[in-house]
């Protein structure tokens, strides 16, 4: 690669590092030059990321903890949370966006959306019918699946347990902003909600591998088929 280009790609990939996010005709190199899209794609992975292209930006996005670009639990409270709130309450988000998503891909047993939008009551209802599925495991089991999966799903419960009717909703409706701002899911309607062309993205190319979920989606997703009862041996 000669000076220029490497000039014009630490150009490209220097936006990506402030915003995480350029416009495609800003960056049209990436494109249409392989060896400005290679060094762009290692100058990514040095920070344990991956560039993606998704009209009508290109995102960089982190594909792991280790990486410096992934927002951590308690800068996720303070931007979307109350402030007295815990962990708990984030991982209940993150169960939250994967139930949003799964009902977008027929409980992740298709590798194409099947349905066009979702509104907050049929997420609500989606997410408490899962949970309540998860309450019919035995406990021991339970604790089994916490250390395999790293999700405190005992806590997950008593949280959502103890919350009423209306408190539950308004935790949907955070999860709703912090989705928007991410640029996961985008309002079309009122009350109606679609995933982003960056989402689904994300979730064809890297979400139903197990390697980046660490087969939680099968987790969740096998309560609907009554399948629990055997969780904790089917590892074996």
């Amino acid at each position: 690669m000669n000076d220029q280009l490497l000039m014009e790609t630490f150009k490209i990939y220097a936006v990506l590092n402030a915003e995480g996010k350029i416009l495609k005709e800003n960056a049209k190199l990436y494109h249409t030059d392989d060896e400005v899209r290679g060094t762009l794609m290692a100058f990514a992975n040095e920070v344990d990321c991956t560039i993606i292209s998704a009209d009508p930006y290109i995102y960089m996005v982190p594909l792991t903890k280790n990486s410096i670009f992934h927002m951590t639990n308690d800068e996720i409270k303070k931007q979307y949370f109350p402030s007295r709130s815990l962990n708990v309450d984030i991982y209940l988000m993150y169960v939250a966006i994967i139930i949003f998503i799964g009902e977008f891909y027929d409980s992740y047993q298709t590798t194409r959306p099947t349905r066009d939008f979702l509104t907050t009551v049929e997420w609500l209802s989606s997410l408490n019918e899962r949970l309540m599925a998860l309450k019919n495991i035995d406990e021991e089991i339970l604790k089994d699946m916490e250390e395999e999966y790293a999700y405190n799903w005992l806590d997950i419960l008593t949280n959502w347990e103890a919350a009423r009717t209306v408190s539950r909703m308004s935790f949907i409706l955070i999860v709703k902003q912090f989705m928007i701002k991410e640029e996961i899911a985008v309002e079309i309607g009122q009350d109606e909600l679609c995933l982003t062309d960056k989402a689904h993205t994300i979730i064809r190319k890297y979400f139903m591998e197990y390697e980046y979920n660490k087969g939680i989606l099968e987790f969740i997703y096998q309560l609907e088929q009554g399948e629990t009862t055997d969780a904790g041996n089917s590892q074996d």
